[in-house]
């Protein structure tokens, strides 16, 4: 698999020069500044490619921009309400100045209003390090007691509903604070932040949504993105759903195979594909990670490497996210399958048989303690994952293995 580091743009506080020590090929990253629903310009990823192509003193990084990470897809397009017709005609410009600067593989998710969500950025763990940590009787505190959504007790086991009353009693106002703006964070490097008017208003426009009509609605944008970005040789990918349940009472329709499925037969293309990331659907135990990769082979286009562990095999459950190879999911399974899809592509003569992967999140140790990156995108945490997961892909690739 082609190795690749994700960069949030020269505010972060993981530079390029980390990246190249790291011993990546490649950088994922994204125009967090542009508004989601504007058209990507010409003129901005070209930006973009020359900061990940030059240091800041103007030497070269021997980097290039290889991976979208993410092109959102505006609640307007979700919701189908609003300007969701203009939206899709932006998103088919971006993709046409994505192909005219040779970057093909663009990945984006359909997650309703809160993206990805975790209850804690920086969990302490036992030897000394943090991770994030999602706490689902924190999440009903902040759901039940803090947010106050209609009918959210329901939502929940009686046992959890009665732990998280106990737990928002514990809290004073400031641990109060600080679990809002961590569940409210957003995708990582986005300029767009929740409150709780804006989470509820969030809310209201999927009142009448269910599952089946969130998908559809993701099939329509498909049916129409898809083809356009067939004809220009790119490759979407669907990130799933994080966590792989429904949060507050909201749809959720990426996060089982049979979820996949779905949506990759209804438009059946190439282009159409899906982003693998073990972490993600991890967090559901009745997901069969080196199965998933299997049934899905030829339609990864771009693959996220990070593990898990749950505190129960009930969905929904809590977890926190170990160390690459140290959680519930087999890295090495996983990672033996799409290998061998990547055999398979390479004797079709597939142009994309080296499939991109990157060390998804990272525990943040030693120096990373004090560095402040952001959320799950330490330095050391991520070369520490890399480092592992590129040993078991060198042990696998090597002869004595079948390699």
């Amino acid at each position: 698999m082609r190795q690749t580091w994700r960069w949030f743009g020269p505010h972060d506080k993981v530079t390029l020069a980390d990246a190249r020590q790291a011993g990546v090929e490649g950088i994922v990253t994204a125009l967090h500044h542009v508004a989601t629903g504007a058209v990507w310009s010409p003129e901005e990823i070209e930006k973009r490619q020359r900061e990940v192509a030059f240091h800041p003193d103007g030497t070269m990084t021997h980097l290039h921009w290889e991976v979208v990470e993410s092109l959102p897809v505006s609640e307007a397009i979700k919701t189908q309400t609003g300007d969701w017709r203009a939206h899709i005609v932006h998103y088919r410009r971006s993709l046409d100045n994505l192909a005219r600067a040779d970057i093909k593989v663009i990945c984006y998710n359909f997650m309703p209003v809160l993206d990805w969500t975790r209850t804690e950025l920086a969990w302490p763990l036992p030897n000394g390090g943090r991770a994030m940590r999602f706490d689902l009787a924190d999440f009903a505190a902040f759901d039940i007691h803090i947010l106050q959504r209609d009918g959210a007790t329901s939502d929940y086991a009686a046992p959890v509903v009665k732990k998280a009353a106990k737990r928002f009693e514990r809290l004073d106002d400031d641990a109060r604070q600080k679990l809002a703006a961590d569940i409210t964070a957003g995708l990582p490097g986005t300029q767009e932040h929740w409150s709780l008017d804006t989470i509820k208003a969030g809310l209201a426009a999927y009142r009448n949504i269910r599952p089946e009509k969130l998908r559809k609605h993701l099939i329509d944008f498909l049916s129409d993105v898809a083809p356009h970005a067939e004809k220009l040789g790119l490759r979407l990918c669907c990130h799933p759903d994080d966590p792989p349940f429904s949060l507050l009472g909201l749809p959720r329709v990426m996060s089982t195979l049979a979820d996949y499925k779905a949506v990759l037969d209804a438009v059946d293309g190439p282009a159409n594909g899906a982003t693998f990331c073990s972490g993600s659907l991890g967090a559901r135990p009745d997901n069969d990670l080196p199965a998933m990769v299997k049934a899905l082979a030829p339609r990864i286009h771009f693959v996220h490497l990070r593990n898990v562990t749950r505190d129960s095999e009930e969905v929904p459950c809590s977890f926190f996210e170990d160390e690459h190879l140290a959680g519930q999911a087999d890295m090495v399974a996983v990672i033996a399958a799409l290998l061998a899809e990547e055999k398979r592509r390479k004797k079709e003569g597939r142009a994309d048989a080296k499939i991109p992967m990157r060390p998804d999140h990272g525990q943040e140790i030693l120096d990373d303690l004090k560095r402040g990156a952001q959320p799950g995108y330490p330095a050391i945490g991520r070369l520490k994952g890399l480092a592992e997961l590129r040993g078991v892909m060198t042990a696998l690739n090597h002869p004595l293995l079948g390699g």
